[in-house]
C-alpha cells in the first residue's frame, strides 16, 4: 500500500518534458553522439551510387573482365601449374580483381561518407564507445529487444522487403516474354539484355528505397526531438547555470545601482541648475562653454532621489528652476552623462539665461565684478 502511495506521488510530480531542447542541450546530445540520422539514406545513397558508376563505367569493366578471363584461360592456362606458376596466376588475379573491384568499391565508400556527413556534419566522439555495464544485465537486453524502436525498426525491414520483393517481382513479370528468347541471341547479346533488365530493377529499388530513407530520415528527426526535450524544471536550471543565478544577479545589479547613485551624487554639486516637477522630478544640468557642445545631465531621480538631488542642490546653492513639462522630458529622453538633444536647445537656454542673470544680481549686491 505504501509502495503504491509512493508511485502515486511520484507520477504525480514527475514533469513532463514538454519543452523545446535548447542550444546547449543540443550541443550536449551531439557530443555523446545523439545526433539525427538514417541508415536508410546511407544505404539508398551507396546503392544509387554504385549503380550509375556501374552503368557509365560498365564498357571498361567488361573489356577488363574480358582480358582478365583471356589471360587465364589462355597464356597462363596453357602453363604447367608448378608453385612457381600457381604463385604468378594467384597474383595476377588479385592485381586484376583489384583493379576491377576497388573503383567500386571506392564510389561506395565515397558515397556513404558523403551521405553521413551531410545529415550529421564532421563528428568525432568515443562516447558511444564507453563501456556501460547495465548493457550486461540480460533484463535490460530483453527490453531493449522488445522496446518501441525495435518493434519499429522490424516492421520497417518487413515492409522495405516486401516492397523491394514486390518491385523486383513487377519487374520481372513485365518481361517473361525476354526469357523465351534469350536462347536464340549471342552471348553478347543475352548479356546486354540481361543487364539492362537488372539495371531497371535496381534503379527502381533505388528510387523506392531513397524514397522510404526520406520518409524514415523525417521519423528519425521526429524521434530526436522528442528524445532531447526538457522540462520547465530542467529549463530552468539551465538558465541558471547560464545566466547565473538570479538573486546574485539581482545583487549585483544592486551594487551597481549604488555605485552609479554615489557617483552621481559626487557630481552633482558642479551642476549649473536642477529643473524640477516640483517634487517628483529632477534632473541636474551641467555646462561648460569652451569644454561641452551642450549642457549635459549628470544627475537625475524621482520621488524620494529627486528629494535628495533638490537637499543637496540647496546646500550647494545651486539655483533649483522649476519647469514640470521640461524635467518630465529631460528625465525621459535623456541619461546620466548624455548631452541634451538639439530639440531642448532653446527650452534649456532660457534656463540657463535666468541662472546667469540670477548669478550676476548675487555677484553684484557683493560687489564681486
Amino acid at each position: 500500500m505504501v509502495e503504491g502511495l509512493e508511485r502515486l506521488n511520484l507520477q504525480l510530480f514527475a514533469e513532463d518534458r514538454t519543452e523545446k531542447a535548447t542550444p546547449r542541450r543540443r550541443e550536449e546530445a551531439r557530443r555523446r553522439g545523439q545526433v539525427v540520422r538514417s541508415m536508410e539514406i546511407n544505404s539508398a545513397v551507396i546503392l544509387l551510387c554504385t549503380f550509375f558508376f556501374l552503368k557509365t563505367f560498365s564498357p571498361w569493366l567488361g573489356i577488363q573482365i574480358g582480358n582478365f578471363t583471356s589471360q587465364i584461360l589462355g597464356e597462363l592456362g596453357r602453363q604447367d601449374l608448378g608453385m612457381k606458376n600457381l604463385y604468378s596466376i594467384i597474383l595476377f588475379t588479385f592485381i586484376a580483381f583489384f583493379q576491377i573491384c576497388l573503383p567500386i568499391m571506392g564510389i561506395a565508400l565515397g558515397a556513404g561518407l558523403v551521405a553521413n556527413y551531410l545529415q550529421v556534419g564532421v563528428l568525432f566522439t568515443g562516447h558511444p564507445l564507453t563501456p556501460r555495464f547495465d548493457r550486461l544485465n540480460p533484463v535490460e537486453g530483453f527490453k531493449r529487444i522488445f522496446s518501441r524502436r525495435a518493434v519499429m525498426e522490424l516492421v520497417k525491414a518487413v515492409i522495405k522487403m516486401g516492397m523491394v520483393g514486390y518491385f523486383a517481382y513487377t519487374t520481372v513479370r513485365g518481361n517473361l516474354d525476354l526469357f523465351p528468347g534469350l536462347l536464340d541471341m549471342s552471348v553478347a547479346r543475352a548479356v546486354g539484355e540481361i543487364g539492362e533488365l537488372s539495371s531497371t530493377i535496381i534503379l527502381r529499388i533505388g528510387i523506392l528505397l531513397l524514397v522510404l530513407a526520406i520518409v524514415d530520415y523525417l521519423f528519425q528527426y521526429w524521434e530526436y526531438e522528442k528524445s532531447i526535450r526538457m522540462t520547465k524544471q530542467e529549463l530552468k536550471e539551465e538558465y541558471r547555470q547560464y545566466e547565473g543565478d538570479p538573486q546574485v544577479k539581482a545583487k549585483i545589479r544592486q551594487l551597481q545601482r549604488q555605485i552609479s547613485l554615489h557617483r552621481m551624487m559626487q557630481e552633482l554639486p558642479k551642476a549649473d541648475v536642477v529643473i524640477t516637477n516640483p517634487t517628483h522630478y529632477a534632473v541636474a544640468l551641467k555646462y561648460v562653454p569652451d569644454e561641452m557642445k551642450a549642457p549635459v545631465v549628470i544627475a537625475k531621480g524621482v520621488d524620494e532621489l529627486a528629494l535628495r538631488i533638490r537637499e543637496v542642490a540647496r546646500d550647494n546653492n545651486i539655483t533649483i528652476f522649476e519647469d514640470p513639462p521640461l524635467a518630465q522630458t529631460l528625465y525621459k529622453t535623456v541619461e546620466i552623462g548624455q548631452m541634451i538633444p538639439p530639440e531642448l536647445y532653446e527650452a534649456v537656454a532660457h534656463v540657463l539665461a535666468f541662472v546667469y542673470r540670477l548669478r550676476q544680481g548675487y555677484f553684484r549686491e557683493r560687489g564681486v565684478s
